[in-house]
Protein backbone atom coordinates (compact mmCIF):
# COMPACT_ATOMS: atom_id res chain seq x y z
CA UNK A 1 0.00 0.00 0.00
CA UNK A 2 1.09 3.58 -0.38
CA UNK A 3 1.62 6.38 2.05
CA UNK A 4 2.04 9.26 -0.39
CA UNK A 5 0.23 8.07 -3.51
CA UNK A 6 3.51 8.50 -5.44
CA UNK A 7 5.81 5.72 -4.32
CA UNK A 8 5.51 2.14 -3.16
CA UNK A 9 6.95 1.44 0.25
CA UNK A 10 9.55 -1.32 0.41
CA UNK A 11 8.48 -4.71 1.68
CA UNK A 12 10.09 -4.25 5.08
CA UNK A 13 8.01 -1.10 5.65
CA UNK A 14 4.69 -2.61 4.57
CA UNK A 15 2.25 -2.59 7.46
CA UNK A 16 -1.48 -3.04 7.87
CA UNK A 17 -2.46 0.47 8.88
CA UNK A 18 -5.26 1.83 6.66
CA UNK A 19 -3.88 4.22 4.04
CA UNK A 20 -4.69 7.91 3.92
CA UNK A 21 -4.98 7.74 0.12
CA UNK A 22 -6.47 5.58 -2.58
CA UNK A 23 -4.04 3.36 -4.50
CA UNK A 24 -3.98 3.25 -8.27
CA UNK A 25 -4.54 -0.24 -9.77
CA UNK A 26 -0.77 -0.51 -10.33
CA UNK A 27 -0.07 0.32 -6.69
CA UNK A 28 -2.75 -2.13 -5.59
CA UNK A 29 -1.09 -4.81 -7.70
CA UNK A 30 2.27 -4.12 -6.04
CA UNK A 31 0.67 -4.35 -2.60
CA UNK A 32 -1.09 -7.59 -3.54
CA UNK A 33 2.13 -9.15 -4.85
CA UNK A 34 3.89 -8.26 -1.63
CA UNK A 35 1.12 -9.84 0.43
CA UNK A 36 1.37 -13.00 -1.68
CA UNK A 37 5.14 -13.11 -1.19
CA UNK A 38 4.86 -12.49 2.52
CA UNK A 39 2.09 -15.08 3.05
CA UNK A 40 2.72 -17.82 0.46
CA UNK A 41 0.91 -20.36 2.62
CA UNK A 42 -2.32 -18.34 2.52
CA UNK A 43 -2.14 -16.01 -0.51
CA UNK A 44 -1.94 -16.45 -4.25
CA UNK A 45 -2.28 -13.94 -7.07
CA UNK A 46 -3.37 -14.88 -10.58
CA UNK A 47 -4.64 -13.30 -13.76
CA UNK A 48 -8.25 -14.16 -14.58
CA UNK A 49 -8.68 -12.17 -17.78
CA UNK A 50 -7.76 -9.08 -19.73
CA UNK A 51 -9.52 -5.79 -20.25
CA UNK A 52 -10.56 -4.39 -23.63
CA UNK A 53 -7.21 -2.59 -23.80
CA UNK A 54 -5.27 -5.65 -22.67
CA UNK A 55 -4.72 -4.75 -19.02
CA UNK A 56 -4.65 -7.73 -16.63
CA UNK A 57 -7.53 -8.51 -14.30
CA UNK A 58 -5.91 -9.81 -11.13
CA UNK A 59 -7.41 -11.98 -8.40
CA UNK A 60 -5.86 -12.17 -4.94
CA UNK A 61 -7.08 -15.25 -3.08
CA UNK A 62 -6.74 -15.74 0.67
CA UNK A 63 -7.11 -19.25 2.15
CA UNK A 64 -8.48 -22.34 0.41
CA UNK A 65 -11.77 -23.37 2.00
CA UNK A 66 -14.60 -24.68 -0.20
CA UNK A 67 -17.04 -21.91 0.80
CA UNK A 68 -16.03 -18.87 -1.24
CA UNK A 69 -16.58 -15.13 -0.89
CA UNK A 70 -15.96 -13.12 -4.06
CA UNK A 71 -15.14 -9.43 -3.64
CA UNK A 72 -15.16 -7.16 -6.72
CA UNK A 73 -12.98 -4.07 -6.48
CA UNK A 74 -12.96 -1.13 -8.88
CA UNK A 75 -16.24 -1.74 -10.75
CA UNK A 76 -16.52 2.02 -11.41
CA UNK A 77 -13.35 4.00 -12.12
CA UNK A 78 -14.57 7.16 -10.38
CA UNK A 79 -14.97 5.14 -7.16
CA UNK A 80 -11.38 4.26 -6.19
CA UNK A 81 -12.51 3.04 -2.78
CA UNK A 82 -13.31 -0.32 -4.41
CA UNK A 83 -9.73 -1.15 -5.34
CA UNK A 84 -8.46 0.23 -2.04
CA UNK A 85 -11.06 -1.86 -0.21
CA UNK A 86 -10.01 -5.10 -1.91
CA UNK A 87 -6.42 -4.67 -0.77
CA UNK A 88 -7.38 -3.49 2.70
CA UNK A 89 -9.68 -6.48 3.17
CA UNK A 90 -6.82 -8.83 2.28
CA UNK A 91 -4.62 -7.13 4.88
CA UNK A 92 -7.31 -7.49 7.55
CA UNK A 93 -7.90 -11.16 6.72
CA UNK A 94 -4.19 -11.89 6.96
CA UNK A 95 -4.04 -10.29 10.39
CA UNK A 96 -6.40 -13.02 11.59
CA UNK A 97 -6.16 -16.80 11.67
CA UNK A 98 -7.66 -18.57 8.67
CA UNK A 99 -11.30 -19.47 9.16
CA UNK A 100 -11.80 -23.19 8.51
CA UNK A 101 -13.77 -23.97 5.38
CA UNK A 102 -13.70 -20.42 4.04
CA UNK A 103 -11.83 -18.76 1.16
CA UNK A 104 -11.75 -15.15 -0.01
CA UNK A 105 -11.22 -14.08 -3.61
CA UNK A 106 -10.52 -10.40 -4.21
CA UNK A 107 -10.66 -9.01 -7.76
CA UNK A 108 -8.46 -5.93 -7.47
CA UNK A 109 -9.96 -3.82 -10.27
CA UNK A 110 -12.72 -4.83 -12.67
CA UNK A 111 -12.32 -1.79 -14.95
CA UNK A 112 -8.61 -0.94 -15.19
CA UNK A 113 -9.12 0.86 -18.52
CA UNK A 114 -11.58 3.26 -16.94
CA UNK A 115 -9.35 3.64 -13.90
CA UNK A 116 -6.52 4.80 -16.17
CA UNK A 117 -8.75 7.64 -17.43
CA UNK A 118 -9.60 8.68 -13.86
CA UNK A 119 -6.19 8.19 -12.23
CA UNK A 120 -4.96 11.79 -12.42
CA UNK A 121 -6.80 12.66 -9.23
CA UNK A 122 -5.03 10.05 -7.13
CA UNK A 123 -1.50 11.52 -7.20
CA UNK A 124 -2.37 14.98 -5.87
CA UNK A 125 -4.62 16.65 -3.31
CA UNK A 126 -7.90 14.76 -2.91
CA UNK A 127 -10.03 17.84 -3.39
CA UNK A 128 -13.48 18.07 -4.93
CA UNK A 129 -12.29 20.30 -7.76
CA UNK A 130 -9.36 18.04 -8.69
CA UNK A 131 -11.61 15.00 -8.59
CA UNK A 132 -13.74 16.44 -11.37
CA UNK A 133 -10.80 17.78 -13.33
CA UNK A 134 -9.81 14.13 -13.83
CA UNK A 135 -13.30 12.63 -13.77
CA UNK A 136 -14.29 9.65 -15.89
CA UNK A 137 -17.17 7.21 -15.55
CA UNK A 138 -18.20 5.14 -18.58
CA UNK A 139 -21.64 5.16 -20.13
CA UNK A 140 -23.87 2.33 -18.90
CA UNK A 141 -23.22 -0.02 -21.80
CA UNK A 142 -19.48 0.20 -21.06
CA UNK A 143 -19.73 -0.68 -17.37
CA UNK A 144 -18.50 -4.26 -16.85
CA UNK A 145 -21.00 -5.25 -14.15
CA UNK A 146 -23.90 -4.64 -16.55
CA UNK A 147 -24.63 -7.44 -19.00
CA UNK A 148 -26.21 -7.00 -22.45
CA UNK A 149 -29.92 -7.70 -22.65
CA UNK A 150 -30.88 -10.94 -24.41
CA UNK A 151 -31.46 -10.30 -28.08
CA UNK A 152 -29.62 -6.97 -28.02
CA UNK A 153 -26.91 -8.24 -30.35
CA UNK A 154 -24.32 -6.62 -28.10
CA UNK A 155 -21.61 -9.02 -26.90
CA UNK A 156 -20.51 -8.84 -23.27
CA UNK A 157 -17.27 -7.01 -22.60
CA UNK A 158 -14.12 -9.06 -21.84
CA UNK A 159 -14.21 -7.81 -18.24
CA UNK A 160 -17.81 -9.02 -17.89
CA UNK A 161 -16.89 -12.42 -19.34
CA UNK A 162 -13.98 -12.71 -16.91
CA UNK A 163 -16.20 -11.88 -13.93
CA UNK A 164 -19.06 -14.21 -14.86
CA UNK A 165 -16.51 -16.95 -15.53
CA UNK A 166 -15.01 -16.36 -12.11
CA UNK A 167 -18.45 -16.55 -10.51
CA UNK A 168 -19.13 -19.84 -12.29
CA UNK A 169 -15.73 -21.20 -11.23
CA UNK A 170 -15.91 -20.20 -7.57
CA UNK A 171 -19.67 -20.61 -7.00
CA UNK A 172 -19.52 -18.16 -4.07
CA UNK A 173 -22.14 -18.00 -1.34
CA UNK A 174 -21.51 -14.24 -1.12
CA UNK A 175 -20.41 -11.68 -3.69
CA UNK A 176 -19.55 -8.16 -2.53
CA UNK A 177 -19.23 -5.34 -5.04
CA UNK A 178 -17.27 -2.41 -3.61
CA UNK A 179 -18.77 0.88 -4.74
CA UNK A 180 -18.70 4.50 -3.66
CA UNK A 181 -20.81 7.58 -4.18
CA UNK A 182 -19.32 11.00 -4.68
CA UNK A 183 -21.98 12.78 -2.55
CA UNK A 184 -24.52 11.33 -0.13
CA UNK A 185 -24.60 8.60 2.46
CA UNK A 186 -23.86 4.95 3.07
CA UNK A 187 -26.22 2.24 1.87
CA UNK A 188 -26.14 -1.41 0.84
CA UNK A 189 -28.11 -3.12 -1.92
CA UNK A 190 -28.78 -6.85 -1.62
CA UNK A 191 -30.04 -9.46 -4.06
CA UNK A 192 -31.48 -11.42 -1.13
CA UNK A 193 -31.99 -11.12 2.63
CA UNK A 194 -28.95 -11.21 4.91
CA UNK A 195 -30.35 -11.58 8.44
CA UNK A 196 -28.63 -9.30 10.95
CA UNK A 197 -26.65 -7.27 8.41
CA UNK A 198 -28.77 -4.10 8.52
CA UNK A 199 -28.09 -3.56 12.22
CA UNK A 200 -24.37 -4.13 11.86
CA UNK A 201 -24.24 -1.95 8.76
CA UNK A 202 -25.94 0.92 10.60
CA UNK A 203 -23.58 0.63 13.58
CA UNK A 204 -20.56 0.60 11.29
CA UNK A 205 -21.75 3.70 9.42
CA UNK A 206 -22.32 5.53 12.69
CA UNK A 207 -18.85 4.55 13.85
CA UNK A 208 -17.38 6.00 10.65
CA UNK A 209 -19.41 9.22 10.97
CA UNK A 210 -21.49 8.46 7.87
CA UNK A 211 -25.18 9.21 7.39
CA UNK A 212 -27.37 6.38 6.14
CA UNK A 213 -29.06 7.13 2.82
CA UNK A 214 -32.62 6.34 3.89
CA UNK A 215 -34.39 7.09 0.57
CA UNK A 216 -31.67 6.34 -1.94
CA UNK A 217 -32.00 7.57 -5.52
CA UNK A 218 -30.33 4.32 -6.65
CA UNK A 219 -33.08 2.24 -5.01
CA UNK A 220 -36.33 4.09 -5.67
CA UNK A 221 -39.23 1.69 -5.33
CA UNK A 222 -37.13 -1.06 -3.79
CA UNK A 223 -38.02 -2.79 -0.54
CA UNK A 224 -36.09 -1.34 2.38
CA UNK A 225 -36.17 -3.62 5.44
CA UNK A 226 -34.12 -1.10 7.46
CA UNK A 227 -32.71 2.40 6.92
CA UNK A 228 -29.86 2.28 4.40
CA UNK A 229 -30.54 -1.35 3.40
CA UNK A 230 -32.35 -2.21 0.15
CA UNK A 231 -33.44 -5.42 -1.56
CA UNK A 232 -33.09 -5.43 -5.34
CA UNK A 233 -36.32 -6.06 -7.26
CA UNK A 234 -36.83 -9.07 -9.46
CA UNK A 235 -37.57 -9.07 -13.20
CA UNK A 236 -40.70 -7.18 -14.19
CA UNK A 237 -41.04 -5.32 -10.90
CA UNK A 238 -43.21 -2.21 -11.04
CA UNK A 239 -42.76 1.12 -9.32
CA UNK A 240 -38.99 1.26 -9.78
CA UNK A 241 -37.10 3.91 -11.71
CA UNK A 242 -36.62 3.26 -15.41
CA UNK A 243 -34.99 6.55 -16.41
CA UNK A 244 -31.62 4.84 -16.00
CA UNK A 245 -31.00 1.46 -17.67
CA UNK A 246 -29.44 -0.15 -14.60
CA UNK A 247 -31.71 -3.16 -14.28
CA UNK A 248 -30.31 -5.45 -11.55
CA UNK A 249 -31.47 -8.58 -13.36
CA UNK A 250 -29.10 -7.75 -16.23
CA UNK A 251 -25.99 -7.65 -14.09
CA UNK A 252 -23.21 -9.76 -12.70
CA UNK A 253 -24.90 -9.23 -9.31
CA UNK A 254 -27.79 -11.43 -10.39
CA UNK A 255 -25.53 -13.83 -12.29
CA UNK A 256 -24.18 -15.03 -8.96
CA UNK A 257 -27.70 -15.94 -7.81
CA UNK A 258 -27.75 -18.96 -10.13
CA UNK A 259 -25.25 -20.52 -7.69
CA UNK A 260 -27.28 -19.53 -4.64
CA UNK A 261 -25.14 -16.49 -3.86
CA UNK A 262 -26.29 -13.25 -2.31
CA UNK A 263 -24.67 -10.14 -3.76
CA UNK A 264 -24.10 -7.10 -1.55
CA UNK A 265 -23.37 -3.82 -3.34
CA UNK A 266 -21.64 -1.73 -0.68
CA UNK A 267 -21.82 2.05 -1.17
CA UNK A 268 -19.77 4.52 0.85
CA UNK A 269 -19.58 8.29 0.21
CA UNK A 270 -16.47 10.31 -0.49
CA UNK A 271 -18.28 13.49 0.56
CA UNK A 272 -21.06 12.94 3.08
CA UNK A 273 -24.31 14.93 2.94
CA UNK A 274 -26.13 14.52 6.23
CA UNK A 275 -29.58 15.42 4.87
CA UNK A 276 -29.83 12.11 3.00
CA UNK A 277 -30.38 10.56 6.42
CA UNK A 278 -33.56 12.60 7.03
CA UNK A 279 -36.60 10.46 6.32
CA UNK A 280 -39.16 13.03 7.45
CA UNK A 281 -41.58 14.59 4.94
CA UNK A 282 -40.09 17.56 3.11
CA UNK A 283 -42.05 20.76 3.88
CA UNK A 284 -42.07 21.86 0.22
CA UNK A 285 -41.23 18.67 -1.65
CA UNK A 286 -43.02 19.20 -4.99
CA UNK A 287 -41.71 22.75 -5.35
CA UNK A 288 -38.12 21.76 -4.55
CA UNK A 289 -38.40 18.77 -6.88
CA UNK A 290 -39.73 20.89 -9.72
CA UNK A 291 -36.90 23.38 -9.29
CA UNK A 292 -34.31 20.58 -9.40
CA UNK A 293 -35.90 19.07 -12.53
CA UNK A 294 -36.00 22.38 -14.36
CA UNK A 295 -32.42 23.14 -13.40
CA UNK A 296 -31.18 19.73 -14.55
CA UNK A 297 -32.96 20.04 -17.89
CA UNK A 298 -31.66 23.55 -18.53
CA UNK A 299 -28.08 22.62 -17.66
CA UNK A 300 -28.17 19.60 -19.96
CA UNK A 301 -29.47 21.75 -22.82
CA UNK A 302 -26.73 24.31 -22.23
CA UNK A 303 -24.01 21.67 -22.19
CA UNK A 304 -25.23 20.07 -25.40
CA UNK A 305 -24.19 23.26 -27.18
CA UNK A 306 -20.77 22.87 -25.57
CA UNK A 307 -20.54 19.25 -26.74
CA UNK A 308 -21.06 20.44 -30.31
CA UNK A 309 -17.77 22.36 -30.05
CA UNK A 310 -15.64 19.30 -29.29
CA UNK A 311 -13.21 18.82 -32.20
CA UNK A 312 -13.72 15.76 -34.38
CA UNK A 313 -10.22 14.45 -33.67
CA UNK A 314 -11.05 14.35 -29.93
CA UNK A 315 -14.01 12.06 -30.72
CA UNK A 316 -11.57 9.66 -32.32
CA UNK A 317 -8.81 9.85 -29.71
CA UNK A 318 -11.02 10.07 -26.62
CA UNK A 319 -14.05 8.01 -27.58
CA UNK A 320 -14.92 6.83 -24.03
CA UNK A 321 -14.93 10.43 -22.74
CA UNK A 322 -17.17 11.58 -25.60
CA UNK A 323 -19.58 8.67 -25.13
CA UNK A 324 -19.97 9.27 -21.41
CA UNK A 325 -20.60 12.99 -21.98
CA UNK A 326 -23.20 12.13 -24.63
CA UNK A 327 -24.82 9.59 -22.33
CA UNK A 328 -25.00 11.97 -19.36
CA UNK A 329 -26.55 14.75 -21.42
CA UNK A 330 -29.05 12.37 -23.01
CA UNK A 331 -30.18 10.80 -19.75
CA UNK A 332 -30.46 14.04 -17.74
CA UNK A 333 -33.77 15.25 -19.23
CA UNK A 334 -35.25 11.74 -18.93
CA UNK A 335 -34.36 11.70 -15.25
CA UNK A 336 -35.89 15.15 -14.73
CA UNK A 337 -39.08 14.18 -16.56
CA UNK A 338 -39.47 11.05 -14.46
CA UNK A 339 -39.25 13.19 -11.32
CA UNK A 340 -42.07 15.40 -12.60
CA UNK A 341 -44.22 12.52 -13.89
CA UNK A 342 -43.94 10.08 -11.01
CA UNK A 343 -42.56 11.53 -7.83
CA UNK A 344 -45.11 14.23 -6.89
CA UNK A 345 -47.70 11.49 -6.37
CA UNK A 346 -45.43 9.88 -3.76
CA UNK A 347 -44.60 11.10 -0.25
CA UNK A 348 -41.42 13.14 -0.67
CA UNK A 349 -38.94 12.83 2.16
CA UNK A 350 -36.17 15.31 2.82
CA UNK A 351 -33.77 12.51 1.85
CA UNK A 352 -35.44 12.03 -1.56
CA UNK A 353 -35.53 15.75 -2.31
CA UNK A 354 -31.90 16.08 -1.24
CA UNK A 355 -30.78 13.26 -3.53
CA UNK A 356 -32.67 14.90 -6.42
CA UNK A 357 -30.79 18.12 -5.74
CA UNK A 358 -27.51 16.23 -5.61
CA UNK A 359 -28.22 14.57 -8.97
CA UNK A 360 -29.22 17.91 -10.48
CA UNK A 361 -25.82 19.28 -9.46
CA UNK A 362 -23.77 16.14 -10.09
CA UNK A 363 -24.85 15.09 -13.59
CA UNK A 364 -24.06 18.49 -15.19
CA UNK A 365 -20.86 18.71 -13.12
CA UNK A 366 -19.67 15.37 -14.48
CA UNK A 367 -20.55 16.25 -18.06
CA UNK A 368 -19.04 19.75 -17.90
CA UNK A 369 -15.83 18.40 -16.40
CA UNK A 370 -15.42 15.84 -19.15
CA UNK A 371 -16.20 18.46 -21.79
CA UNK A 372 -13.41 20.65 -20.43
CA UNK A 373 -10.99 17.76 -20.93
CA UNK A 374 -12.25 17.27 -24.48
CA UNK A 375 -11.97 20.98 -25.28
CA UNK A 376 -8.46 21.35 -23.88
CA UNK A 377 -6.77 21.91 -27.24
CA UNK A 378 -9.66 23.51 -29.13
CA UNK A 379 -8.86 26.93 -30.56
CA UNK A 380 -10.87 30.00 -31.51
CA UNK A 381 -13.46 32.28 -29.91
CA UNK A 382 -16.27 29.71 -30.15
CA UNK A 383 -14.19 27.09 -28.34
CA UNK A 384 -13.21 29.57 -25.63
CA UNK A 385 -16.85 30.55 -25.18
CA UNK A 386 -17.75 26.86 -24.84
CA UNK A 387 -15.04 26.39 -22.21
CA UNK A 388 -16.35 29.42 -20.31
CA UNK A 389 -19.83 27.87 -20.23
CA UNK A 390 -18.49 24.56 -18.97
CA UNK A 391 -16.31 26.27 -16.35
CA UNK A 392 -19.32 28.22 -15.09
CA UNK A 393 -21.33 25.00 -14.67
CA UNK A 394 -18.45 23.38 -12.79
CA UNK A 395 -17.98 26.37 -10.48
CA UNK A 396 -21.68 26.72 -9.71
CA UNK A 397 -22.16 22.98 -9.13
CA UNK A 398 -19.21 22.77 -6.76
CA UNK A 399 -20.48 25.81 -4.88
CA UNK A 400 -23.91 24.21 -4.45
CA UNK A 401 -22.46 20.93 -3.24
CA UNK A 402 -20.23 22.62 -0.69
CA UNK A 403 -22.54 25.35 0.56
CA UNK A 404 -26.16 24.37 -0.12
CA UNK A 405 -25.73 20.69 0.68
CA UNK A 406 -22.85 20.92 3.17
CA UNK A 407 -20.85 18.13 1.53
CA UNK A 408 -17.95 17.15 3.81
CA UNK A 409 -14.95 14.96 3.01
CA UNK A 410 -14.88 11.50 4.56
CA UNK A 411 -11.28 10.42 5.26
CA UNK A 412 -10.18 7.45 3.19
CA UNK A 413 -9.44 5.54 6.40
CA UNK A 414 -13.08 5.82 7.50
CA UNK A 415 -14.41 4.87 4.07
CA UNK A 416 -12.21 1.77 4.10
CA UNK A 417 -13.06 0.82 7.65
CA UNK A 418 -16.80 0.92 6.99
CA UNK A 419 -16.53 -0.99 3.72
CA UNK A 420 -14.32 -3.67 5.25
CA UNK A 421 -16.58 -4.09 8.29
CA UNK A 422 -19.59 -4.45 6.00
CA UNK A 423 -18.04 -7.23 3.91
CA UNK A 424 -16.92 -9.15 6.99
CA UNK A 425 -20.32 -8.67 8.61
CA UNK A 426 -22.17 -9.90 5.51
CA UNK A 427 -20.09 -13.09 5.45
CA UNK A 428 -20.61 -13.63 9.20
CA UNK A 429 -24.36 -13.11 8.95
CA UNK A 430 -24.78 -15.58 6.10
CA UNK A 431 -22.56 -18.18 7.76
CA UNK A 432 -24.57 -17.89 10.97
CA UNK A 433 -27.95 -17.94 9.24
CA UNK A 434 -30.04 -21.07 9.92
Amino acid sequence: MTDTGRRIRPLRALDTRPPARYPTPAQAECAARRLALRHPDRCRLREVGRSRAGRPLLLLSVDRGPRAVLVVGGPHPNEPIGTAGAVRLAEVLLERPARPGLSWHLLLCLDPDGAALNAGWLDGPLTMRRHYEHFFRPAFEEQPELLPAPGSGRPPMPESVALTGLIDELRPFLQCSLHGVDFGGAFVQLTGPVPGLAERFARSADRAGLPLDVDSYDAIGWTSPAPGTYLMPGPGSTGVSRALPDEPELSTWSHAARHGAVTAVVEVPMWAVDAVGDGRPHPAGPQALGAAARDLTARAEELRTVLARVPVHRHEAYGPLVRTAEFSLAVAPRVAQEWLDRWPAQPLTSSRVTTAGLVAARLPLRAASILLRLLADARGPAAEAARDRARAVVADSLDRLRNRFGARWVPVQEQLAHQTRTVLAAADCLLQAP
